[in-house]
């Protein structure tokens, strides 16, 4: 039997397909509407050396699934409260994953930053050291 394999390039480009991409203007757009969550989806090594977007919240891609479980020990509720999450990591490979991960619990307001967080800090976007 052979098995099928899927490149992370494969699955970067699956998930593109799936879920809404916005640009860092678009999202900087959003930013601050109350109906929409930033959500910063990297390592903390790299919030602690480059920051994060003002009002972002944290959740590192590895934890994802659980924090958006409401059934969880470890939920955000802030990933559950209806508005619409968009999703950045450092160049929006990860976050276009994290996007399609979130999508396929139930989740249907959700989108990513094209470029990540280069292409939102290239847009101006307030950056607050943590």
């Amino acid at each position: 039997m052979t098995l099928t394999t899927k490149s992370a390039k494969d699955l970067v480009a699956e998930a593109n397909r799936e879920v809404d991409t916005l640009s860092a203007e678009e999202a900087l757009a959003r930013l601050g509407q109350p109906d929409t969550m930033l959500v910063d989806v990297r390592e903390g090594e790299e919030l602690a050396k480059a920051g994060r977007i003002a009002g972002a919240v944290h959740v590192p891609r590895g934890f994802l699934e659980f924090q958006a479980d409401p059934e969880s020990p470890t939920h955000k509720a802030e990933l559950g409260d209806g508005r619409r999450l968009v999703l950045y990591c450092g160049s929006g490979n990860r976050s276009a994953l994290a996007a399609k991960t979130l999508k396929d619990m139930g989740l249907r307001s959700v989108a990513h930053v094209a470029g990540g967080f280069s292409a939102l800090e290239k847009a101006g976007a307030s950056v607050e050291r943590v």
